[in-house]
């Protein structure tokens, strides 16, 4: 989705509303982020809205970019925003194999997930394991690290349910996505 570099388009003040509403949705759709919403969307803080191509909106607290959407999707955390607060989202883990693949923007497969260094969350482990305990549905937000890495590499939306990655052990898992290098992420907003 962000292979190329990309510039910004029309940069727009959001209304106080929108932006209350903007909050709401974030905290819906990322409940570990309640804590610090105040730090990330301060209430007296301006959010601007940056229109990138293939409609896809990003959302700026002055030159920090803090979220994206591409319609009328989910809004989806930048990976600055993911770095900040790595504990917050839900998360998977790929192995050795898959990281040179993903970080040149190819889709997320789901052998990457399922081999012996992915993760998946797992409802049979405790309460405390890192990747969860709840299985994921198709179409939510979730974070992708790398296997040996310290830092999130990948942030999208998923095609495929984690429970459904388990029983196939192939297909798309993530479509397209917000990766670490990619234009989204070199974008200057100065």
């Amino acid at each position: 989705m962000f292979k190329k570099d990309m510039h910004p388009g029309a940069k727009s003040k959001v209304k106080s509303s929108v932006q209350r509403a903007i909050r709401a949705k974030v905290v819906e759709t990322h409940p570990l982020l309640e804590p610090y919403i105040d730090e990330i969307i301060p209430k007296k803080g301006q959010l601007d809205l940056v229109k990138l191509p293939d409609r896809i909106s990003l959302y700026v607290l002055n030159t920090t970019p803090l979220f994206w959407q591409h319609m009328d999707d989910p809004i989806v955390p930048h990976l600055s925003l993911v770095h900040k607060y790595p504990h917050c989202f839900h998360r998977l883990r790929i192995d050795r194999g898959a990281i040179r693949f993903v970080l040149s923007g190819a889709t997320l497969m789901v052998p990457g997930l399922t081999s012996p260094g992915g993760r998946l969350p797992d409802p049979a482990e405790a309460e405390g394991y890192e990747y969860g305990n709840k299985e994921l549905e198709a179409g939510e937000v979730a974070v992708v690290e790398a296997e040996g890495k310290k830092h999130a590499c990948l942030v999208g939306v998923l095609k495929m349910g984690t429970q459904e990655m388990k029983e196939k052990k192939k297909g798309v898992g993530m479509d397209a996505g917000h990766y670490l290098g990619d234009g989204l992420w070199k974008m200057n907003l100065d």
